[in-house]
């Protein structure tokens, strides 16, 4: 690797790192708590817990299975 490739690269990564460090950051405690909130508020329109009727199942087969 070339000293000019080195140092872009450098260049690159200093970049990177300046942006990461300038975005906020909360307690994983905060983050936990927020999450379980949120997933209690949406529980009602989660389909894995309340199923999906029967009339509105985009995914459902249309047409009876016929063997051949």
């Amino acid at each position: 690797m070339s000293s000019g490739a080195s140092v872009s690269a450098l260049q690159r990564l200093v970049e990177q790192l300046k942006l990461e460090a300038g975005v906020e950051r909360i307690k994983v405690s905060q983050a936990a708590a927020e999450l379980q909130q949120y997933c209690i508020q949406n529980a009602c329109k989660d389909a894995l817990l309340v199923g999906v009727p029967a009339g509105s199942n985009p995914f459902r087969d249309h047409r009876p299975c016929a063997l051949l």
